[in-house]
């Protein structure tokens, strides 16, 4: 059970993923830095913040807390001067420790606690914790993504007005068991 529920989880974590990846791959740099206002981020900022989030969650997360000494949160929501490919490479990284960090989860350390901000956690409530995190920004890079790009937006999931298409050909791939 779970080894089976590692698998699902990371991939649910991909495909959340590749929805921020098809979105930030159609912006341009200065885009990435764009904000609807002052009190709002940007999606550089956002990259920025869950990638710091993952590499201090899932650094060493069995042997220190989660909530890294190194890291300064408040400053991950200040501008940054970093290009699109600092913001791609950073963004990166964070995704990478987090699959590392699954991917070396087994049968014989599930149930080992972690700790976040000295507080002891089941490691399946950390990753119910991130699973809701990760996309809860993941939805405001593509909505801000969508609201730059205006007509020239290509969906990064079902696009409007296609669900049926879009039902009718999963079915025909089930259909033939290639998913």
């Amino acid at each position: 059970m779970v080894k089976e529920y590692l698998h699902n989880i990371v991939k649910q974590f991909k495909s959340y993923k590749e929805v921020a990846d098809k979105t930030i791959t159609q912006l341009e740099e200065q885009d990435l830095h764009w904000k609807y206002n002052e009190e709002s981020n940007s999606i550089a900022s956002i990259m920025i913040h869950v990638s710091e989030n993952m590499l201090s969650r899932w650094t060493d997360f069995f042997i220190s807390d989660g909530e890294k000494e190194w890291r300064n949160r408040d400053q991950e929501f200040e501008p940054q001067k970093l290009n699109k490919q600092e913001l791609i490479d950073k963004w990166e990284n964070g995704w990478n420790c987090l699959f590392n960090a699954l991917n070396s989860l087994n049968e014989s350390n599930f149930d080992q606690p972690i700790y976040i901000r000295n507080k002891q956690h089941k490691l399946i409530e950390s990753i119910t914790r991130q699973i809701a995190h990760y996309p809860y920004h993941i939805g405001q890079i593509a909505y801000i993504g969508k609201m730059i790009l205006n007509n020239k937006w290509q969906t990064a999931s079902i696009a409007k007005g296609k669900s049926k298409e879009f039902i009718q050909a999963q079915f025909e791939l089930n259909k033939k068991g290639t998913l």
